[in-house]
């Protein structure tokens, strides 16, 4: 694990549905976008914009959510897609922007020479001019940090995952001491991608009023990395970016159930389980809409998860939407549920007990 930038400031089956959801009522006091109705959720430079105020104290952190949807291929489009973005979220008084996993290239797909070819362009060492000069700027304001993920060059013809901080008090953002390397790869990925080192990314951070950790996709559904952070490092919250996909069939026919969104519906199952085990808040960011190529779809569904497992907002599951949630009380909400159970004392004067913590095997015939 390691811990970086302590000071003030440290940044810290799809097409059948047909039915749209998303979070659409806006309870912040800030005036609506011009055009809107009351009641309605406002459009801003092209994206639905929801906001939601989880205190009224304003000197807690607000951050911001892009439920966006990647061009492939299009790193062109999606640059300015993350842009507006970016200034919108700092109009609304967000400390701190997340966005997707693979925000700026897009997700991999299987005709590997076109691939490869498209994602050695969309390669976040080719594009630090427009970090340096367009996105490092737009930190302004109350906006102290934007949390981007994309590709990396690795060893040889190999690729790296990586989630960088791009902040005036960042000077490197792809320097390994101030990114975070994706350790667990799933199914394609595994063919382009080497995966981290297995170090743990902690940012204690004014500008977050507490301790982060990171993950990316499918390392989430990893207890022991999740373990760890919670009782080692001591975070108050995980963000985790996502490529999250939606579509995936199981079927129980003699219990009469059938999902065809199982990844979609897994999503938001183990977001709640897993804040509520580890007693962490989720900030999680996911892709929506199809990928350009494939098809495949990827399902939305960011928002807020609370130490205590409750999902307190999410964005839309089928549209791009950003969503703002301001005066979030990151330590005093972890206090409150530490308070009424700290699993983490419990779980170490239990299992210190367990000597050598071997299982009990029995066989009953």
């Amino acid at each position: 694990m390691s811990e970086r930038f302590d000071g003030p400031i440290v940044v810290d089956q799809y097409r059948a549905v047909t039915a749209a959801t998303s979070v659409t009522s806006v309870t912040s006091d800030r005036p609506l976008a011009r055009g809107a109705a009351q009641g309605a959720v406002p459009v801003v430079d092209g994206f639905q914009v929801v906001e939601r105020r989880y205190s009224d104290d304003d000197a807690l952190p607000s951050i911001g959510l892009a439920n966006i949807h990647a061009v492939v291929p299009g790193i062109e489009a999606n640059k300015d897609k993350i842009e507006r973005a970016v200034g919108i979220f700092r109009d609304l008084g967000v400390n701190v922007a997340f966005f997707p996993e693979f925000a700026l290239s897009g997700y991999f797909w299987d005709d590997e020479p076109a691939c490869r070819a498209y994602m050695d362009a969309a390669l976040t060492e080719r594009h630090v001019d427009w970090i340096d000069d367009v996105l490092r700027p737009m930190c302004t304001g109350e906006l102290k940090a934007i949390v981007l993920n994309n590709l990396t060059a690795g060893d040889g013809s190999r690729y790296r995952n990586r989630t960088i901080i791009v902040s005036p008090m960042v000077e490197d953002p792809l320097a390994p001491e101030h990114s975070y390397d994706k350790v667990f790869l799933p199914g394609i990925e595994k063919h382009y991608t080497d995966p981290g080192t297995r170090d743990r990314l902690v940012l204690s951070t004014e500008a977050m009023s507490g301790r982060l950790g990171f993950t990316t996709c499918y390392d989430y559904l990893f207890t022991e990395l999740l373990r760890q952070y919670a009782f080692e490092d001591g975070v108050d919250a995980i963000v985790q970016l996502a490529s999250w996909r939606a579509a995936s069939s199981r079927d129980y026919p003699g219990m009469n159930v059938r999902t065809d969104l199982y990844y979609g519906e897994l999503w938001d199952t183990v977001l709640s389980a897993a804040s509520a085990q580890n007693q962490l808040w989720t900030i999680a960011c996911n892709a929506v809409g199809q990928h350009g190529i494939t098809g495949v779809a990827f399902w939305g569904g960011s928002g807020v998860w609370a130490p205590s497992g409750i999902r307190l907002v999410q964005a839309s599951h089928f549209h791009e939407e950003l969503l703002v949630v301001h005066n979030l009380d990151i330590r005093g909400a972890r206090q409150f549920e530490l308070d009424d159970f700290n699993y983490e004392f419990d779980f170490r004067q239990a299992h210190a007990a367990m000597d050598d913590g071997a299982a009990a095997v029995e066989s009953i015939t």
